[in-house]
């Protein structure tokens, strides 16, 4: 890096000041691993990744049917990187391809007695999200069976999902059915597949039916009219009735998946303390006995690619609980590595140099700044001591969260001068593709009613609903923690008028209609999570389709529930979290939590957004922001120029 190349000084301060890319960045999280790259290390524990690399090439070739199941045991303490890990394989998996990726986050898993029904649940979750071809991962699964079945050019999923839904209508207007014959086609090859749910997998081509489709195979009930146009059964079952069947339609669904790629199931945190099964077994042991089952399940079953089962805990799990179980559970939990599982190391020196480059350099180059060195504000010298002390990745991480500033500027004596000089340093910062990120969105809604505590709030919203009297007493946390599951973010409890009010907030960004609906249904929920309003955050630009379960949700909660949607806008809550913003850096402006909540409470008392939230609902739902795509079937019905063709051309529209 050469000097003329470096960026002022004072740009490059303004950047560090502005934002901590340490910040919050010691746990990895479930969205972590399916979201945006988590920055990685490849050479930290690199023995544990390539062991997993080696595992799914050894499934991928292997003839012998009982190569075609291993399993893999990680132990590590807390805060060393094992969650870190399942998010490189993940990425790795998304970028090269290879492997279709599951992921099972225990701590979901709330009733033990329904654990192979939950697993259903993972798996179909799992293979709903982006796999390497740009589509779901039940997508490039339908798309091998439906290129297997036709007699065109092979299509990529992107190419069949375009135009299934079209082609579908085109042949039921002939007369014929397109998924009845993609379906008897593909049976030909897979003639002990379970026909429905080979049915149900070709459905998730469509962009219409995929969310059924997988609420299906997930093993829940449909509506009767969207079971009826999947051809699907519907029969009402006992939660124990779909635990007893689950194992078999896992079995099932694993042979289908796996017939072109090898297919990775990981176990994480296996030692959440969730509540013991009828049996008293704990969670640990619970999953332990779930990988030997899937083991010996689909160790002689049709595995055209193989199946590697990862199960990560802490060490003393694996020594005092896993390795002492009956049965041969040990050796089907880490059959790769002859019942040793691999440890994972802690950080050193070298290695904490290296995430300090990687972390930072994203941190420039986002901001196009380039620094005098690598590692600025930073000193080498400073890493590796620190590094000697051998730090888990989270306590690295941490440490380095605390140590990132650069010597202030001379500050103005006046508190409220400092207090301004914040905020405007906040409004020039860039802060990202902040309006996708629900977890941000929340913590600041959350902050901005903390500061209102107290406050008698009176008047008039932009939209016109009224607020009388609104005093907020407290904001809390939803309980049952384990059923909400963090989708509804916070409650805020108070009083209007002398009556109390228990307002749920759910902010919910998310494009797919999949995990809109997970989270309305728990908002709808009043009695269970103790709340007398729901109240959906979301963009009214970000459509909610009829088609989706939430749809049904929505209606339900505005019309019959008294809850409402409140749109979240850019120019609402970017000045709330600007101001979230200068409340954590208070200390770096030399300004009392007093002094701050005082000056923030001045600006947060006139956000609009938050006034929303709390004034009284409209009982409406504004129509714009409901999307309907029945009408485009018909227009593309009545425009289309439909000949019959014979049964053998059924496919014809697919593939050509």
């Amino acid at each position: 890096m050469t000097n003329f190349l470096v960026s002022p000084i004072e740009a490059l301060n303004a950047a560090i000041q502005s934002h901590n890319p340490f910040t919050n960045t010691g746990i990895v999280k479930e969205q972590d691993v399916w979201g945006k790259k988590f920055p990685d290390i490849p050479t930290l524990n690199a023995h544990a990744s390539d062991a997993v690399f080696q595992a799914i090439d050894l499934v991928r070739t292997s003839q012998s049917s009982q190569d075609k199941v291993t399993s893999i045991a990680i132990t590590a303490q807390q805060g060393v990187g094992k969650t870190h890990l399942l998010s490189r394989i993940r990425h790795r998996l998304e970028r090269e391809g290879g492997a279709l990726f599951i992921y099972a986050g225990v701590n979901n898993y709330t009733d033990l007695n329904l654990v192979k029904y939950q697993f259903q649940q993972t798996l179909a979750d799992s293979l709903s999200k982006t796999g390497s071809q740009q589509a779901m991962q039940w997508q490039e699964v339908a798309t091998v069976m439906a290129n297997e079945a036709g007699s065109g050019n092979p299509q990529t999923p992107t190419e069949l999902v375009k135009k299934f839904d079209q082609a579908y209508a085109k042949s039921l207007a002939q007369n014929k059915n397109l998924m009845n014959a993609l379906q008897k086609q593909v049976l030909k090859k897979k003639q002990n597949a379970d026909p429905y749910i080979v049915r149900a997998i070709l459905w998730t081509l469509s962009e219409t039916q995929a969310p059924f489709a997988i609420k299906w195979l997930s093993g829940e009930e449909l509506a009767q009219s969207n079971a009826d146009a999947l051809g699907l059964p519907n029969l009402s079952k006992t939660s124990q009735d779909r635990e007893a069947e689950a194992l078999k339609n896992i079995q099932q669904i694993l042979n289908l998946v796996s017939s072109s790629n090898p297919v990775v199931i990981c176990f994480d945190e296996i030692d959440v303390k969730n509540n013991a099964n009828d049996d008293g077994l704990p969670t640990e042991l619970v999953i332990a006995d779930l990988v030997k089952r899937l083991h010996d399940t689909l160790e002689y079953s049709e595995l055209s690619r193989g199946v590697v089962i990862i199960t990560v805990m802490l060490p003393v799990t694996w020594t005092l609980k896993v390795n002492e179980m009956p049965g041969g559970t040990r050796d089907r939990v880490s059959k790769y590595t002859h019942r040793k599982p691999i440890d994972l190391n802690y950080i050193d020196s070298d290695s904490l140099i290296e995430l300090v480059t990687l972390w930072l350099r994203e941190f420039y180059e986002v901001r196009n700044l380039v620094p005098p060195h690598p590692l600025y504000p930073f000193e080498e010298s400073q890493l590796r001591e620190y590094g000697k002390v051998r730090p888990t990745v989270r306590e690295a991480l941490k440490w380095c969260a605390e140590n990132f500033k650069v010597y202030e500027e001379l500050l103005p004596s006046d508190p409220l001068e400092r207090f301004e000089l914040a905020l405007k340093k906040e409004r020039e910062s860039d802060i990202g593709d902040y309006m996708e990120d629900n977890s941000l969105i929340a913590d600041t809604l959350r902050f901005g009613f903390e500061t209102l505590k107290g406050e008698i709030l009176e008047g008039e919203t932009s939209t016109g609903e009224k607020l009388n009297g609104v005093t907020i007493e407290d904001v809390t946390e939803v309980e049952p923690k384990s059923t909400n599951q963090g989708w509804i973010n916070f409650k805020v409890i108070g009083k209007e008028q002398g009556k109390v009010f228990k307002i749920g907030v759910a902010v919910l960004q998310n494009a797919h209609g999949k995990a809109v609906g997970a989270g309305m249904w728990r908002l709808i929920e009043y009695d269970k999570f103790d709340i007398t309003r729901g109240c959906l955050v979301r963009s009214k630009e970000k459509k909610i389709r009829k088609q989706w379960d939430s749809y049904q949700f929505l209606n339900k909660l505005v019309n019959q529930l008294g809850g409402e949607w409140v749109d979240l806008k850019v120019e609402e809550i970017r000045p709330i979290i600007d101001l979230y913003s200068v409340y954590r850096k208070r200390d770096s402006y030399q300004l009392t939590e007093e002094q701050i909540l005082e000056l923030l409470k001045q600006l947060t008392i006139k956000n609009n957004l938050l006034l929303e939230i709390l004034s009284n609902p409209s009982g409406e739902i504004n129509e714009d922001s409901i999307e309907d795509d029945s009408q485009l079937v018909e227009d593309f019905l009545k425009s289309s120029n439909l000949n019959d063709t014979d049964d053998t051309d059924d496919l014809d529209d697919l593939f050509n």
